[in-house]
């Protein structure tokens, strides 16, 4: 077809264009003016924008919040939302997380999969019902969002100045067709400690993780100890690791004990996928703390009712529904000292429920614990019927590009910009059982993948609009 002939055509400027972007560090920083996320995020806003001018798209740049291209006429708008923000690279990385190297015909770097890499092939796609000559009735409109994994303020803002597309896609998740995504809630336990530790075993301070819609791959502990206790914590150590095999370092200063769990990181929708370094660690710390003290209070209560759990069973939220299933509970971070600690947690709850159910079953465990909870930010489910016109368009563009005809619509607990606007929908960029590397180190897209989406979401937008 001549779509797919097209899009064969642009290869190499496409893998290039997707290196180009990727080497560009976009993660939120500090505002400065007519850039509210940071030099990094507006770097990769500019490349977007400029790429689409030369594509042949009219583009408009929104205060450095969000930026849009488009091309066509009519009185109906398909849209494309992306982001060009990524999440913190985190550590132990393969390859330079912010190099784009290519090994074994994939392409390495934070924001290859989520989301840059899809969105170069959007753009490209664009390109190709462009240069088709193919008959289109209306606009064709991607948009460009600059703070996605932080807030959404970019994409809200952009919404406030321009009326949304009449339908939509966002290639941020899988395929087939996601047609329902479960609320999401982020949310701080705050707790202030009244009386400091007179213990033999000190927890001076426990810090892990960068975001809470992140499995967090490293956290760190330091604890003071006696000269009488030293020896059981060191011998407690030993057999802990040999019993859990988790990836715990212990330094030995003196009295001073450093210890450095390290976890696995994943996306904070898959909590089971990783390996959560926090949680590694307040298992063992729970082994050597015996005081009354606030601090071992606190460990063990975190033992207790989130423990490696992963779908909120002990603190009052393990919910569900027939829709899309459990809801996961991950704790992305922790910052603990002989004053306080704050604990975030990334919730994701059943398209059937509501975020008043989850609260309340939350305090009613945390409450004897003096716990208090602080809502950061919720966006409430989504959910299309399978019939939905755009539903059964894009399962039809899928079904004959892959040949995949046994599976069917799907509902997910990440959480896309398909959330920001009536009548859109999450499609792709993962294949059904491919490996899911969003927010975890070495982050790839192969170049047969990219070439294979940038097809499917050409003929995806032509059907769209012809």
């Amino acid at each position: 077809m001549k779509l797919e002939s097209l899009v064969e055509s642009y290869k190499n400027e496409i893998v290039e264009s997707v290196k180009k972007i990727v080497r560009i560090k976009s993660v939120e920083g500090q505002s400065r003016p007519g850039m509210p996320f940071g030099e990094g995020v507006n770097e990769a806003l500019e490349y977007a924008l400029k790429l689409s001018e030369k594509l042949g798209f009219k583009t408009k740049n929104f205060e450095g919040y969000a930026g849009h291209a488009e091309f066509g006429e009519g009185d109906k708008t398909i849209g494309i939302l992306v982001h060009l923000d990524v999440v913190p690279e985190g550590d132990n990385w393969t390859y330079p997380p912010y190099g784009a190297e290519i090994h074994d015909g994939k392409i390495f770097g934070r924001g290859t999969i989520d989301d840059k890499g899809p969105a170069i092939a959007a753009m490209y796609a664009m390109k190709a019902v462009k240069e088709s000559g193919l008959p289109i009735n209306n606009k064709i409109r991607i948009i460009f969002g600059t703070n996605e994994e932080s807030g959404w303020k970019g994409i809200n803002y952009y919404l406030s100045k321009v009326d949304a597309p009449d339908l939509a896609f966002t290639p941020d998740a899988d395929f087939p067709v996601i047609h329902g995504e479960k609320g999401i809630v982020d949310i701080v336990l705050k707790k202030k400690f009244n009386n400091k530790c007179n213990d033999d075993i000190i927890i001076k301070s426990i810090k892990g993780g960068n975001r809470p819609n992140m499995v967090p791959d490293l956290c760190r502990a330091v604890i003071e100890v006696s000269d009488d206790k030293k020896d059981n914590v060191l011998n407690t150590f030993e057999q802990f690791i040999k019993n859990t095999g988790y990836n715990i370092d212990l330094e030995d200063n003196g009295n001073t004990l450093i210890v450095v769990s390290k976890g696995k990181s994943a996306h904070g929708s898959t909590p089971e996928e990783g390996k959560n370094a926090i949680s590694q660690l307040m298992k063992f710390l729970n082994e050597i703390v015996s005081g009354e003290c606030e601090i071992c209070e606190f460990i063990k209560f975190y033992n207790d009712k989130i423990g490696m759990e992963y779908n909120g069973e002990s603190i009052g939220c393990g919910l569900e529904d027939d829709v899309s299933g459990k809801l996961t509970f991950n704790v992305g971070v922790i910052d603990l000292s002989e004053d306080k600690v704050e604990v975030a947690v990334n919730i994701r709850y059943p398209i059937k429920h509501d975020k008043e159910t989850i609260y309340n079953g939350i305090k009613e465990v945390i409450s004897e614990m003096g716990i208090k909870i602080e809502e950061k930010d919720h966006l409430a489910p989504i959910y299309l019927p399978e019939n939905h016109f755009l539903v059964e368009k894009l399962m039809k563009v899928y079904r004959e590009v892959t040949g995949d005809n046994e599976s069917k619509p799907i509902t997910i607990g990440g959480g896309t910009y398909a959330r920001a606007m009536d009548n859109a929908v999450a499609f792709g960029a993962l294949m059904p059982g491919q490996e899911e590397l969003a927010h975890q180190k070495d982050e790839y897209i192969s170049i047969e993948h990219l070439m294979d989406i940038t097809k499917i979401y050409a003929k995806a937008l032509y059907e769209l609009v012809k």
